[in-house]
């Protein structure tokens, strides 16, 4: 009897088993990209910052879709403006320190080269200040990118200065000239323009990067003073604008004057008010609708959610805002050198004190100098530079390549 004999044929696996492992090999690489992409993202930032996006395009529809010249286009272009923004945004989170370091010089230039073509005849002149570029039909204001740029470049100036001890020439009291000179160029041009809003912000960014950089208080004393005396001299010497000295007599008295120059005044604070505790409903407000207040869909933008979203819907959108303000200081303190310090630090000083002086001039607690909404309020200029300001803090965050043994435990918090 004979046993079959056994088959010398070997079972070779199907011919696509290697596409398949190289296919299967290359999902597995986006999927890795993909997730090193996410986990740059601080969603910390993120998030908060991405709706305060998406609701200063409901409100920016809400205060605009009942004017007679417009047919959707502010809704258009806020919605262009905000996606640009959030590209930008992502793009930025993922620059490294030293990128973003070697481009603050020519950022910094780019912004004064801007602030200086608007004195030109490309600039447009717009409620008697000439802070926009028209080119091509389309208007940009150089003064919000410009407030990065100077973020930036006294980050640069001061970034060493932070860990000297006093006396050396690395020290923040050695390098105040140098920084002061940084910020002397590009506000000097912002008050030819004249922009008494976007100065006091410029001044307020560099006083409190001076703070954090470790300038001694007796030198933040003395140009405080300085400043405060400049101020009187040019109220003496007549140097403000006619509607400057107005905007700043309003805020003292705004019922001198109920329908001249006071009127923007009180009807921002009575449309705040008639929203009470919940509004009145999106879309419903009866002020926002018959366009009582000015510039409702800019520098008023909080008058449309206080009116139709009322104080919880208002207090809900300044908690975000103290969101992103609060994340950005926890980066600032858990910085890895004094450089991110000081960018981060920059950066909230900045949308801190302009969010206060835009909620304080609805509310009757500051001064109408005309600063946007950061986030909320319409236009290009704002909201592109405002959301690049937030990917940067991702960026000062996310970038671990330079941790300083020290600050390794306090980082991982972060995570």
């Amino acid at each position: 009897m004979r046993w079959p004999r056994a088959s010398h044929h070997r079972i070779h696996p199907p011919a696509t088993a290697p596409f398949a492992a190289m296919s299967i090999s290359s999902t597995t690489h986006r999927l890795e990209r993909a997730t090193k992409w996410l986990r740059v993202l601080d969603w910390r930032v993120c998030l908060p910052a991405s709706a305060l996006c998406v609701a200063g395009v409901v409100l920016v529809w809400s205060s605009t879709r009942a004017a007679v010249e417009d047919t959707g286009a502010y809704l258009t272009r806020q919605i262009a403006y905000g996606l640009a923004g959030l590209a930008a945004m992502v793009a930025l989170a993922h620059v490294g320190r030293w990128s973003l370091r070697a481009w603050s010089v020519p950022a910094y230039l780019v912004g004064c080269l801007g602030l200086a073509a608007v004195l030109t005849p490309l600039g447009v002149t717009v409620n008697g200040s000439r802070s926009w570029l028209g080119v091509a039909g389309l208007q940009f204001q150089p003064s919000e990118p410009a407030k990065l740029a100077l973020v930036l470049a006294l980050a640069s100036v001061l970034g060493t200065a932070s860990d000297e001890p006093p006396g050396r020439p690395g020290h923040a009291a050695a390098r105040l000239p140098a920084a002061l000179g940084v910020a002397a160029v590009p506000l000097g041009l912002v008050m030819l323009q004249p922009d008494l809003g976007t100065g006091l912000i410029m001044i307020a960014i560099t006083a409190g990067m001076l703070l954090v950089a470790g300038t001694p208080w007796r030198w933040l004393a003395l140009l405080a003073g300085g400043a405060i005396g400049a101020a009187g001299l040019a109220w003496w010497l007549g140097l403000l604008k006619p509607h400057q000295v107005q905007r700043l007599l309003v805020f003292a008295h705004p019922s001198a004057d109920p329908q001249g120059v006071g009127y923007n005044a009180l009807q921002a604070l009575e449309t705040v008010g008639s929203g009470g505790l919940l509004g009145r409903g999106l879309f419903r407000g009866d002020q926002t609708g018959g366009h009582f207040v000015p510039e409702q869909h800019t520098d008023f933008i909080f008058t449309v959610a206080g009116e139709e979203l009322g104080f919880v819907g208002a207090a809900f959108l300044l908690v975000l805002l103290w969101c992103v303000l609060w994340r950005g200081l926890r980066i600032a303190a858990l910085a890895a050198s004094p450089y991110e310090r000081l960018v981060a630090g920059g950066i909230v000083c900045w949308l801190a004190v302009q969010s206060a002086v835009n909620v304080g001039m609805v509310l009757g607690l500051a001064p109408i100098v005309g600063v946007p909404l950061p986030l909320l309020s319409y236009g290009g200029s704002s909201t592109l530079t405002c959301l690049a300001a937030a990917g940067i803090l991702m960026s000062v965050r996310g970038d671990r390549r330079d941790v300083m043994p020290g600050r390794v435990d306090r980082l991982r918090a972060l995570s």
